[in-house]
């Protein structure tokens, strides 16, 4: 599956390269050209890497990577013509993982992408302990007091993003970018389906869920005081 990126930038000369630069080496992209819109567009569609301008027009690069930090940590990555040390280490202290100086070479761009993205795979390769249940990438493997739990691949995938990002609620439609991508051919129904599957795998009562949530009118969350 390859990596959704949302690109903030303002010039859509600059988005334009970006853009096409990323799609080169495989990834599939979003752009938005203002601020005021990008913190509800992660919670609904769960972008794999943000690269973020910080002079927009609505809300600034900072404000935007506060509200973000506050909800995910989606890895980001923050493209700017300051120069300023300061505005770095803001940049940094907000929870921004790479500062990109304009003008850039889009070659380099692609390699930090690379690396952040690099890192953040092995990061996520450690297993994910919540109370009994243990999700285990590296194994593709769940466990439930070290027992075994036979899931699908989608059933997977999806338990990992959601055990991954505890009291998180997202977005059936975020949910669905996540396991199949853009280009998927299912609708949100297929999503409803996966949760109950699931719910029949890892919870005590399925009818009475405790683990992934619904949140009525907003999505599905994960518990992480299960």
């Amino acid at each position: 599956m390859r990596t959704n990126i949302l690109v903030v930038e303002d010039d859509r000369r600059i988005a334009e390269v970006v853009v096409k630069n990323l799609e080169a080496a495989g990834y599939a992209c979003r752009v938005v050209y203002e601020g005021s819109r990008v913190v509800q567009l992660v919670e609904e569609t769960a972008p794999g890497l943000i690269i973020l301008d910080l002079m927009l027009p609505g809300l600034d690069g900072f404000e935007i990577t506060r509200r973000i930090r506050a909800r995910t940590d989606v890895p980001i990555v923050l493209l700017t013509a300051r120069e300023a040390e300061g505005d770095k280490v803001l940049g940094f202290e907000l929870g921004a993982d790479d500062y990109v100086t304009k003008p850039f070479s889009p070659r380099e761009l692609v390699a930090r992408v690379r690396a952040l993205l690099r890192r953040t795979k092995t990061e996520d390769a450690r297993p994910i302990e919540r109370g009994d249940l243990v999700v285990d990438p590296a194994r593709l493997e769940v466990r439930r007091h070290d027992v075994r739990i036979e899931v699908t691949t989608l059933e997977f995938e999806l338990l990992h993003f959601l055990a991954g990002r505890p009291g998180v609620v997202f977005s059936r439609e975020a949910l669905l970018e996540h396991v199949w991508g853009r280009d998927r051919v299912v609708d949100t129904r297929s999503i409803d389906s996966l949760v109950s599957r699931l719910r029949k795998k890892i919870e005590d009562d399925p009818s009475k869920p405790r683990r992934i949530v619904t949140v009525w009118g907003a999505g599905y969350r994960f518990s992480g005081d299960s």
